[in-house]
């Protein structure tokens, strides 16, 4: 079942790249031939941001719930807890980074 969740994480990853990396091209395509492909990069920008926060909510809901278990058992350990916690929220900011970008070509 673990192994099916990372799958579908990094599924969703991929397909939030693949999806910027199209309409980052449906960009420079209309650029070239005088068309204009706004909504193309809109929903690059929408899979970007929205794929990448879906897979930092699923990451967090598990680290979220072993951190807490972790403090209750050994409180020293809430710093380590919550920097693994913080950690997949890098995700949404390379969403946000990859939306901004495509912002810039609309």
């Amino acid at each position: 079942m673990m192994k099916f969740k990372i799958i579908l994480i990094l599924g969703f990853v991929i397909l939030g790249a693949a999806a910027s990396a199209f309409a980052q091209q449906a960009g420079q395509t209309a650029e070239a031939s005088g068309s204009s492909n706004k909504g193309l990069i809109a929903i690059g920008m929408g899979l970007a941001v929205g794929l990448g926060a879906l897979g930092t909510a699923i990451a967090q809901a598990r680290i979220g719930a072993a951190g807490v278990g972790s403090v209750v058992e050994k409180p020293e350990s809430l710093g380590l807890a919550l920097i693994f916690f913080l950690l997949p929220e890098t995700l949404v900011i390379f969403g946000m980074v990859i939306a901004f970008i495509l912002f810039g070509k609309l």
